[in-house]
């Protein structure tokens, strides 16, 4: 068995560092309005942290087929469970906020279920679609394709009643979505049930858009700041059509992206921020990149993002070596989950789309968000110790043994013999070095 992918576990590890760091500094004004200990947040973050560092370090030394299946479809199974269960828990055992009931509160903990399900649902599709659909031909009727694919969105819209309409989050239904419709590229599906299913997804948003007043607001006040940018490139007679009057104020995009102006090339200093001092709510959750960025400047927010996006490549560069289907599937799910999180979340602070409330993998002040996405990359980081060497780039595939071993078959009495000539020797002896 290799060893595991050993700088992937770093870079993960140097991102739980900085967000231990910055759910201190950014969270100085809650703490201060709630009247919390200066250090609430800090503690809780950085108990996460140390956990989810050894959770990784934990699997790199885990032989994937003794934990990987069996913990990705429990993990699976029992989170559905809850998240099923949840609506019909006492109230003492859950928190709500904006009228969903996202969270179960234990003893000095509350538990986000939604996190830890999505590593879980992201393991069934790989799992299943191994089983059940990759070795069907690419090239089917559109028909029998979908119908082959119709346990899959029976399954989605089972997570859509849950995620959209119990726990009122729009934006992990499209982030599982996303990831669905790529894994089933890469499971050998065909172009057209991609452009099919992206047809659907749009439609699909759309309609629980309108159906949830707090989203239509939330729209309205995305339009607000990007309809004068839109409708001077669009068509005159579309103005008369798109433009809405008396608009709410996108206050926290404004202020997210005044942060990010005030932090500039080189940010204000760690803890210096203005912005989270009440101007931008939830700096150390939904907003912590604007937060960041004021503090450490573009640059340092760069040099974060390039840690991430470095995470991901490595996840996406261990999907692309295994050979295991399942685990193929699931690493790249995996990869998806982060990059696709952080795009949504920039994206939405930076207002060039809705915002979703969705966390930054690691960055993201959150225990469950933290520990979940660490059993994800450690379960990543097991499978990695199933990649074949490649015997041209390693330099010694041989232990001592075998080198003495060597010797003794090839000593000078049997190069000088009839079927090894001394020449003959050498030239064996520098192509095995």
């Amino acid at each position: 068995m290799n060893k595991a992918d050993y700088p992937l576990f770093i870079l993960a590890s140097l991102l739980i560092v900085i967000s231990i760091v910055f759910s201190y500094s950014l969270s100085i004004y809650t703490v201060t309005i709630y009247d919390y200990n200066q250090f609430h947040f800090f503690l809780r973050q950085l108990i996460a942290g140390i956990i989810s560092i050894f959770i990784m370090w934990g699997f790199c030394f885990i032989n994937p087929q003794k934990i990987v299946n069996t913990l990705g479809l429990s993990i699976f199974i029992i989170f559905l469970f809850i998240l099923i269960l949840m609506p019909f828990l006492p109230t003492a055992l859950i928190n709500e906020a904006g009228g969903a009931n996202r969270w179960i509160r234990l003893p000095g903990i509350s538990i986000s279920p939604e996190e830890f399900f999505k590593i879980g649902f992201i393991y069934f599709l790989a799992w299943s679609f191994r089983r059940r659909v990759v070795e069907v031909a690419k090239k089917i009727p559109l028909k029998e394709e979908f119908m082959l694919l119709l346990p899959y969105f029976v399954a989605f819209m089972l997570v859509v009643f849950l995620l959209a309409f119990l726990q009122k989050d729009l934006g992990q239904v499209v982030l599982l979505g996303l990831i669905l419709i790529i894994l089933l590229i890469f499971a050998n599906r065909s172009f057209k049930i991609f452009l099919s299913l992206g047809l659907i997804a749009i439609l699909g948003v759309f309609t629980l858009i309108v159906i949830a007043p707090h989203r239509i607001e939330r729209f309205y006040s995305w339009w607000s700041m990007v309809q004068d940018k839109i409708l001077s490139i669009a068509p005159a007679w579309a103005e008369q059509y798109l433009r809405v009057q008396n608009l709410p104020e996108p206050y926290q995009v404004s202020n997210s992206l005044n942060a990010i102006y005030h932090g500039g090339f080189f940010g204000t200093g760690v803890a210096n921020g203005v912005f989270k001092l009440g101007f931008l709510s939830e700096v150390h959750t939904d907003f912590v990149l604007a937060g960041m960025s004021e503090e450490i400047g573009i640059i340092g927010l760069g040099i974060v993002i390039f840690i991430l996006l470095a995470v991901v490549w490595r996840i996406f560069r261990i999907s692309r070596r295994i050979e295991n289907a399942t685990y193929h599937l699931f690493c790249l799910g995996i990869g998806l989950m982060i990059i696709l999180a952080f795009l949504i979340n920039s994206y939405g602070i930076s207002g060039l789309i809705p915002i979703k409330g969705i966390a930054v993998p690691f960055l993201s002040y959150g225990g469950s968000a933290l520990i979940s996405v660490s059993i994800s990359v450690g379960m990543v980081l097991s499978i990695s110790k199933e990649i074949p060497i490649n015997l041209s780039q390693e330099e010694y595939l041989y232990d001592e043994e075998e080198e003495q071993k060597f010797d003794e078959d090839f000593d000078d009495e049997d190069a000088e013999n009839e079927y090894y000539s001394p020449q003959e020797y050498e030239d064996y002896n520098k192509d095995y070095e």
